[in-house]
């Protein structure tokens, strides 16, 4: 993979430029208020204290949402557009195969839902462990997570191929 001109240019403008921390940072500061809040505010009331009975699933559905939603946007090249090159010109000018700049996208897809996992993984173990889960659905909610943001991401490159040169194509597209 570090032969594929189109990898390093993701791996590049992500995380050499800086332009995919955001996503990481957004994950962490959305995900961890709603983990405290739905721990803390059920025990504001005496009378209807449902402890932290539902605090995995809440935290495992907010990862859930968020994780899909950066996957889509990040297959969609949404973070920093102007600097990815389009798919013709690795085509046409670069001479790249169609299959080479697919597997890049693809394995970068993976990497960032890999990435954005690892990053949610402490607060939905922490969620799991107060709310004394199961191992074995904790593990299954990863995997969930895993194949969830895949299937979107996967959606995100076939829009990305579809609709590349019109920037704010993409962006209505996924903000309606």
């Amino acid at each position: 993979m570090r032969d594929n001109p189109v990898w390093r240019e993701s791996i590049e403008v992500f995380f050499g430029e800086g332009h995919g921390f955001q996503v990481y940072f957004y994950l962490l500061i959305i995900l961890s208020p709603v983990e405290f809040f739905s721990l803390y505010i059920p025990s504001l009331d005496a009378q209807m204290w449902s402890g932290s009975a539902s605090l995995f699933r809440v935290t495992a559905v907010t990862a859930l949402l968020l994780i899909v939603y950066f996957s889509l946007r990040v297959a969609n090249q949404e973070f920093a557009p102007w600097r990815f090159r389009p798919i013709k010109h690795w085509l046409g000018q670069q001479g790249q195969p169609a299959a080479v700049i697919r597997r890049a996208q693809l394995f970068f897809l993976l990497a960032h839902i890999g990435l954005s996992v690892l990053v949610a993984a402490p607060l939905l173990v922490w969620a799991g462990a107060v709310a004394r889960t199961p191992l074995g659905s904790i593990a299954g909610t990863f995997l969930l997570l895993s194949f969830y943001a895949l299937s979107y991401g996967v959606w995100g490159l076939a829009s990305l191929a579809l609709w590349e040169r019109k920037v704010e194509n993409r962006r209505s597209l996924f903000m309606r």
